[in-house]
């Protein structure tokens, strides 16, 4: 499957949106589908993206495609993708996070809104607000259709920006509400594209949309700051010269926009947790004692009437990331005139949004979710993967009761037992140290038919990584004798949450069916 991969890399094809391939046999017949009463295992983490192809292997009133109705799949998950699936979890979650900046703003019976395209919806709703669905009291959400009608955002670099900004301006103008959120999501979402115009269109088209609320929020009075949640295509260079269209490690910008700007000044060493602070800070209201984040403010001016809560406007450029180094920054390469003004007009300083100031394990990039957890909470949340990795470390992975019942169940039925999900080690949707426990777990669970189902994207990857994951895996099942790599297909076609389902139903296809491009397995 590794040669293969790099035969369609050859034929100009790409990981993020690689067409099936499947193993098969000597007569054309596909190996390792997906039968009834078998067990699997999708062992990605994050689950936003999870949820739809997972809703089509275990939903038996699932309709959006055709699918078999009676699989009867023992289906475990490593990680909670959403409440009501029919699935074994084998990490539950610690339970939703409470008294957020969105909770405690509306214990003060204040209204807020928080606007983006759909793209990023989950951040700014379930995310945000501490992994809570529904909707506060006297809270909003308004998300702008993300376009359907493009393969790739670098076609329509400037997405729904626009009506996202019509959407904020008319909130800022409206001063009922005292707390306006909004995501501009073009760098982040066409970053992650290889296409270097595209990503300079979509940062200028930010810069340009960042002015105009900005504007209207100083006309407005209302106090608005601008940041980010993670770093992109401010370090689009590898060192060795190629691409990196994944997250970064990078400081993200923090602006505090005020009518009196000379008055006003912020601490340095900040993080992204800090955030939350500082807004209540400004809105007059007490920071709860869990929320362990410190404000950003040295010393500021009233900004309110006496006895009157401010209003605050928190804009994030979703993807925008600080680099002094000029080589390989493609914000810095694009005409920003917006942001270059507010930076040296306003206090200005950068905070910490990768690795452990996020959650994450040192050394790892940010990543939307990461981010948008810790803005709205207030405070350090230990993530899914530093929790996985530890137990891996302590071996407490390999008693877990959920991993042991699949393995066991397929085991002792004489089923199967399939292994379906990323493969990278820089996904924030998984790792392939993760892949590696389980097919070990299963080996020393006297386990034999054991199938690998792969998912490629290259976010954060050097080019051509895919084939090098996929024949990495290879050789881990030669040397534990155990598992075969039996599809490959790109993210795009696996991880949707946009409701595509005509490319869940090609990822379902290729599972279930063995639809895609064959390969013949060698002797």
């Amino acid at each position: 499957m590794s040669r293969a991969v790099r035969d369609a890399y050859r034929e100009g094809k790409e990981d993020e949106t690689l067409s099936p391939l499947v193993l098969v046999d000597h007569n054309g017949n596909p190996t390792g589908r997906f039968k009834t009463g078998d067990s699997v295992i999708f062992y990605n983490i994050r689950g936003e993206r999870e949820v739809e192809l997972t809703k089509s292997l275990t939903d038996r009133s699932f309709d959006k495609f055709p699918v078999e109705r009676d699989l009867n799949l023992h289906f475990a998950t490593m990680i909670e993708y959403q409440k009501d699936l029919n699935v074994h979890v084998a990490f539950p979650p610690d339970g939703s996070i409470e008294g957020t900046l969105s909770d405690v703003i509306a214990e003060n019976n204040l209204k807020q809104v928080k606007i983006t395209e759909s793209e990023k919806a989950i951040h700014v709703g379930f995310f945000l607000n501490g992994k809570k669905n529904g909707v506060l009291p006297g809270e909003e959400k308004l998300i702008v259709p993300t376009r359907k009608n493009i393969t790739l955002f670098d076609e329509a670099p400037e997405m729904s920006i626009a009506e996202v900004t019509r959407a904020v301006i008319d909130k800022i103008k409206d001063d009922s509400y005292h707390f306006v959120f909004a995501n501009f999501a073009n760098v982040d979402v066409v970053g992650h594209v290889e296409n270097e115009n595209a990503i300079i269109r979509a940062i200028e088209a930010v810069d340009r949309s960042t002015g105009q609320v900005i504007d209207e929020a100083l006309r407005e009075g209302i106090v608005a700051i601008v940041t980010s949640d993670h770093g992109t295509v401010e370090k689009w260079y590898y060192p060795d010269g190629s691409i990196d269209t994944g997250h970064t490690d990078s400081p993200v910008p923090f602006v505090l926009v005020h009518s009196t700007p000379g008055k006003v000044s912020l601490r340095e060493g900040g993080e992204l947790a800090d955030i939350a602070p500082t807004v209540l800070e400004l809105m007059g209201i007490r920071q709860p004692d869990h929320m362990t984040g410190r404000s950003l403010l040295r010393k500021h001016p009233p900004v309110r009437p006496k006895g009157k809560k401010g209003r605050v406007l928190l804009l994030i450029l979703d993807g925008w990331g600080e680099n002094n180094t000029l080589h390989g920054n493609l914000i810095a390469r694009a005409d920003t005139p917006t942001m270059d003004r507010l930076k040296k007009t306003f206090p200005y300083t950068t905070l910490n949004a990768a690795g452990e100031a996020v959650g994450l394990p040192a050394g790892t990039v940010g990543n939307s979710e990461a981010g948008h957890l810790h803005i709205g909470a207030g405070r350090r949340i230990y993530s899914d993967r530093a929790k996985i990795d530890r137990s891996i470390a302590d071996r407490s992975f390999f008693l877990n009761d959920v991993f042991l019942r699949a393995i066991r169940t397929a085991r002792d039925t004489g089923s199967s037992l399939h292994l379906l999900g990323i493969v990278s080690f820089f996904s924030s949707h998984g790792s392939l140290p993760h892949l590696f426990a389980l097919m070990d777990m299963a080996r020393e669970e006297g386990m034999h038919d054991t199938y690998i189902h792969a998912m490629l994207g290259r976010r954060g990857e050097m080019p051509e990584s895919g084939a090098h994951y996929i024949k990495k895996i290879e050789e881990r099942c030669k040397e534990i004798s155990l598992g075969k790599v039996v599809s490959v297909i790109g993210r795009y076609w696996s991880l949707d949450r946009e409701e595509n389902w005509d490319r869940v139903e090609k990822t379902y296809r290729m599972l279930i069916y063995g639809e895609g491009i064959p390969v013949t397995e060698r002797s």
